[in-house]
């Protein structure tokens, strides 16, 4: 455990970059960072590196690399002789060297230590100095990103990926009756997640389900629902409290077609270093969210990029 510090950025794609790049500065309230070829660099406002989200014009929506902290210079050596398969790359700006590799189901990842920290240029400079960044006071004006949630074509072989090669730990899981696992949720830290895998229905590998940028308080998640409205940004479901995990919850779609939640920074922590999974079965699920609602068919159906046929 631990010798991933944390989730640190990740690239979406999408095909429509300048609408795309509306939503999450306009809307989301991220600020622009750089940029490089056919990407943008974004940051949440207390986030202390220099980039939160890469976004990225591509032929379609989906993920690119998701990038992840090692905990020091002896910790990424480690891992990377776990991981063995891979090869070195430059960094993003601002970034060291970056290993890259793919989990069992092709969704490519970054594994680094060096860093630069994020200093902000006077017009966003924070009155409190143990802040990254000011509060921007735009949009939703999430804090930081919180998860990633992976579609997969097998939860278990992903899910075992992260735990015995990247030393996450596994603390609520979806198993049917059958005894397949339909979902996995896995931390690096002592949040009760940082990244999930669901099972991809239509048996297709490397899609994402959602990213997840976390607010303040709940408060934050309904007004970024009246926000959506009057934005005329899509909401799929929500806002609603969640059974596995408790996070309160609101899920819109970007206009690339990316599913984005938004969730409250004080969702529950595990601290518990014995901590065993809670295995959620089949009947449970059918019951819905925690306060009821039934899970929107869409859940089940929706990732990126889309399948052929089946545009976002």
């Amino acid at each position: 455990m631990h010798q991933i510090a944390h989730l640190a950025h990740i690239e979406i794609r999408t095909p429509v970059p300048e609408q795309s790049l509306d939503f999450f500065t306009r809307y989301l309230g991220l600020t622009e960072n750089g940029s490089a070829g056919d990407s943008v660099f974004l940051r949440a406002w207390d986030d202390y590196e220099n980039i939160t989200v890469k976004l990225t014009a591509h032929a379609t929506s989906g993920v690119g690399r998701t990038n992840l902290r090692a905990a020091d210079p002896s910790a990424l050596a480690a891992l990377v002789a776990k991981i063995g398969e891979g090869a070195w790359q430059d960094g993003d700006p601002g970034y060291g060297p970056t290993y890259v590799f793919t989990d069992p189901d092709g969704h490519e990842f970054g594994l680094y230590y060096e860093t630069e920290w994020y200093r902000p240029p006077a017009a966003v400079k924070p009155a409190l100095k143990n802040q990254a960044q000011a509060y921007p006071a735009r949009g939703v004006s999430v804090r930081r990103l919180d998860h990633i949630n992976f579609l997969g074509v097998e939860v278990e072989s992903n899910r075992d990926f992260l735990r015995d090669t990247l030393g996450a730990m596994v603390t609520e899981q979806i198993v049917l009756d059958d005894g397949t696992v339909n979902g996995s949720w896995t931390t690096f830290t002592n949040k009760g997640y940082d990244a999930v895998y669901t099972r991809d229905r239509t048996a297709t590998a490397g899609r994402l389900h959602h990213i997840a940028f976390a607010t303040d308080s709940r408060d934050d998640i309904l007004r970024a629902a009246d926000i959506a409205l009057e934005q005329g940004v899509f909401i799929e479901t929500g806002p609603h409290k969640h059974a596995i995990q408790q996070t309160f919850f609101l899920y819109v779609y970007e206009p690339g077609g990316n599913r984005i939640e938004l969730c409250n920074a004080g969702a529950r922590l595990v601290l518990a270093p014995d901590w065993q999974p809670i295995d959620w079965t089949e009947a449970e699920r059918a019951r819905g969210q925690a306060w009821g609602l039934q899970t929107i068919e869409s859940f089940h159906t929706h990732g990126t990029p889309p399948l052929e046929g089946n545009p976002a």
